[in-house]
């Protein structure tokens, strides 16, 4: 390696992303059924409660069933009142959520098309919620595979968290995929392929676990009463996530969901938002 070189890595390894605090402001939140008004009504009232994280600012609207039976119509009347945040479950107007599978075209087509963040409950009738669910927002979990400069999931994972509660900014490295690179490193004979795993698993493992520090300071230094969780390691990311949700009675998830390069959902989130039925979901 030339000198120019090691001045340059030097150089980038120093170049750390920065948490920026932004308070998010929610003042218009809708609460989407497919039941009767009274059935809307009544779980409005509860999403308040299990929302309180967020102050008396936020006005809910219910939508009830009756008012939407296409998509079309569903996002019509959604943009119609320009929400912050758009509260509903899984398999609207469908029986689907006796089978588990997807999460219904309805929610399909709302959390790409919103332009609001999705709070994805638990489906009413399934009796699948966890006892804790929509209980508070005690314990909250922000997951991405790239957290370090992602400040608008921290913003709003931090947002949601009740006061005194804790938020575990959680970052997982994907074990397949570090052990395809190290198959491919052992068949480059210039290169120590147990050096080689070793530096870039630790630089891998020190981005987020950095950017999570920035995150802890800023937030002190805010004067925002709240825990800030570490989690940073490698695994299979789908059950490393739902043991972590059982581990730390995990009442929030918090995710990213669009993807600029894409139609379809951002990364794992489809399938996490599939499998992880038993919780609310907050879907970016």
């Amino acid at each position: 390696m030339t000198k120019v070189d090691q001045f340059e890595s030097v150089f980038r390894a120093a170049d750390k992303a920065v948490f920026q605090y932004e308070p998010v402001k929610i003042d218009r939140a809708v609460v989407v059924t497919d039941g009767t008004a009274e059935q809307a009504e009544s779980l409005t009232n509860e999403v308040r409660r299990f929302l309180s994280a967020l102050g008396s600012s936020p006005t809910y609207v219910p939508i009830s069933g009756d008012r939407f039976s296409t998509v079309a119509d569903l996002l019509r009347v959604v943009g119609q009142t320009d929400p912050e945040l758009v509260i509903t479950y899984r398999h609207l107007h469908s029986e689907g959520w006796h089978w588990g599978y997807g999460l219904g075209e309805y929610l399909d087509v709302l959390t790409q098309v919103s332009p609001a963040p999705v709070l994805v409950i638990p489906h009413p009738d399934a009796n699948l919620a966890l006892p804790h669910s929509l209980a508070n927002t005690d314990h909250v979990m922000a997951i991405t595979d790239h957290l370090a400069g992602d400040d608008r999931l921290v913003n709003y994972s931090v947002a949601f968290t009740a006061s005194g509660g804790s938020c575990n900014l959680t970052h997982i490295e994907d074990g397949a995929a570090l052990d395809r690179f190290g198959e491919a490193v052992s068949k480059i004979p210039d290169l120590d392929t147990s050096l080689a795993r070793e530096l870039v698993l630790a630089q891998l493992l020190k981005e987020p676990t950095d950017y999570i520090k920035s995150c802890r300071r800023t937030l002190e230094d805010a004067k925002i009463d709240i825990t800030i969780q570490t989690t940073v390691k490698v695994g299979h990311r789908l059950s490393e996530y739902s043991t972590l949700i059982e581990e730390h009675d995990v009442d929030l998830l918090v995710l990213n969901t669009k993807d600029d390069d894409q139609l379809a959902m951002h990364g794992l989130s489809y399938p996490l938002a599939v499998e992880l039925r038993r919780i609310p979901l907050l879907m970016l």
